[in-house]
């Protein structure tokens, strides 16, 4: 069986979780190779929705597995590994993120619904097929999802990633990025708003 690990499915253990741990926290260099082999293909998946850059997420990838291997003695076991891991690397992906140079963002209010006098709104959104939501977990349209998120504006894009893709709580977001439980929750109400804007056109009722 596979556990789900950050909205998404992570690899089944390769051992015993309490078995795997204490024979890295004897120093089993096996251990930490099986390890690697069991967690990499997931952990490179997490860091390049939110790196969008192959090196830099495989980076991001060895700089967690070298930070989760130099903490082994303090992990307590209370968690999975794999999901230890998955907080581990986007900590990792989120500062190599703040290291590039960082380009003028663009605005999100283009994106976002626009309401006349008396809040009515201007255009509003069409009801989507029955089976909209459903396309949205087939992996054709994964694509097309993957870069409809990575055309909202980078603040914004992050949240919704933290959130609704890699499953973390508002509290966990906030600490992550350093900012409040106020800000998490406005950012993502706006980039959840963005994202049905920019995906209407792929799932109005009546259109292929």
């Amino acid at each position: 069986m596979e556990d789900t690990v950050g909205g998404a499915r992570a690899p089944a253990a390769v051992a015993d979780d309490a078995t795997l741990l204490a024979r890295m926290q004897a120093g089993d260099d096996d251990a930490f190779e099986a390890c690697v082999r069991a967690y990499s293909g997931h952990l490179l998946a997490v860091a390049r929705r939110i790196l969008s850059h192959e090196e830099d997420a495989r980076d991001a990838v060895q700089d967690a597995f070298l930070s989760a291997f130099k903490g082994i003695g303090r992990f307590d076991g209370l968690s999975r590994i794999s999901t230890w891991l998955h907080r581990i690397v986007v900590n990792a992906a989120l500062s190599r993120l703040r290291t590039r140079q960082r380009r003028p963002e663009m605005s999100i209010e283009d994106l976002l619904p626009h309401f006349g006098e008396g809040e009515h709104q201007i255009d509003p959104p069409a009801p989507w097929k029955a089976t909209s939501i459903a396309i949205l977990q087939q992996h054709e349209a994964r694509e097309m999802v993957q870069g409809c998120i990575n055309r909202l504006p980078e603040t914004y894009r992050i949240v919704l990633l933290m959130r609704d893709i890699e499953g973390l709580s508002t509290l966990e977001t906030a600490q992550l990025l350093e900012t409040t439980l106020g800000v998490v929750k406005t950012r993502l109400h706006r980039a959840r708003q963005a994202l049905r804007s920019l995906l209407d056109p792929y799932f109005r009722e009546g259109e292929t």
